[in-house]
């Protein structure tokens, strides 16, 4: 069951992200933004040379380079461990690929030669002050990704804290009955 939820969402977030893309590149004239609540979320079209949040613009071929070992190395892990791993850590990495697959078509495809191409972005938040960036589907599949594979190493981590307490508490008992025991001998 596991590895079917990676791979749908491995398939299917690229699939979304580049149908709501190809959505906003017919309908959106570069730059070009529309509000649907005033000073709050707009839909405005931009292009994404860089990585998040624009950084290392003009270093295309690095995401491209990492992206791939990423998307590669994920999906290696979770077919090697498929038996093992929890359908929520199965989703959180093919959330994580699907996105990391989604810009990766736009870097490969959406410029003027192969491999020349930026990410379009157009999902734009403006309630906070503090919030400037535009993003897409695959951008939040990532996002969300990393943050349920964090909530499935923080659930792990609590398991196996509250397995110790409870042998430490069943050893102590253990010891309270041995002490006993010699007591009345």
């Amino acid at each position: 069951m596991s590895l079917i939820l990676f791979f749908a969402f491995l398939l299917g977030v690229p699939v979304i992200d580049q149908i709501t893309k190809l959505i906003v590149d017919a309908n959106m004239t570069l730059g070009q933004t529309i509000p649907l609540w005033e000073d709050v979320f707009h839909i405005t079209y931009i292009h994404n040379e860089g990585a998040a949040m624009g950084m290392l613009s003009g270093h295309r071929w690095v995401f491209l380079v990492l992206s791939t070992a990423a998307i590669i190395a994920i999906t290696a892990y979770v077919i090697y461990v498929r038996k093992k791993i929890a359908p929520l850590e199965a989703l959180s990495f093919g959330m994580i690929a699907g996105g990391g697959i989604g810009n990766m078509i736009d870097r490969t495809f959406y410029g003027e030669t192969l491999f020349d191409g930026a990410v379009i972005d157009f999902f734009d938040f403006r309630a906070f002050s503090f919030w400037k960036w535009i993003f897409n589907v695959a951008d939040i599949a990532v996002c969300v990704g990393v943050g349920l594979y964090a909530l499935t190493v923080i659930m792990a981590e609590v398991k196996d804290y509250q397995k110790r307490k409870a042998k430490a508490a069943l050893s102590i008992g253990e010891e309270h009955e041995e002490t006993t025991e010699e007591s009345h001998d």
